[in-house]
């Protein structure tokens, strides 16, 4: 298992945890089966597989979090800008646009 691996569940843990979803809601509410819902997050979460692209739009969609979230592998800073960049309301993120627009 990669670093890589690893950070990506831990972002998705991460998420889950701020949704205040169980791992077999989320992935119920991603689509994936009932019986596996909660084994699939769980290996996503350790790192031991990664979903393919789909799977991974419908977890960020079902988190409230961009798909960038999950792939931000070299810098955790930007990962964690993109993921509270999505929780906030759109004034600040217009705010927070301008700031850096200059």
């Amino acid at each position: 298992m990669s670093e890589a691996d690893q950070k990506w569940g831990a972002r998705l843990k991460q998420a889950r945890l701020n949704a205040g979803l169980s791992q077999k809601m989320l992935g119920i509410e991603a689509g994936i089966d009932a019986f596996v819902a909660s084994t699939r997050i769980n290996r996503y979460e350790l790192g031991i597989h990664r979903p393919d692209l789909l799977t991974v739009r419908k977890l960020a969609k079902v988190l409230g979090v961009p798909v960038a979230f999950f792939f931000a592998d070299e810098d955790d800073d930007i990962a964690e800008l993109l993921f509270r960049y999505s929780k906030v309301d759109p004034s600040v993120r217009m705010a927070v646009f301008k700031l850096l627009a200059e």
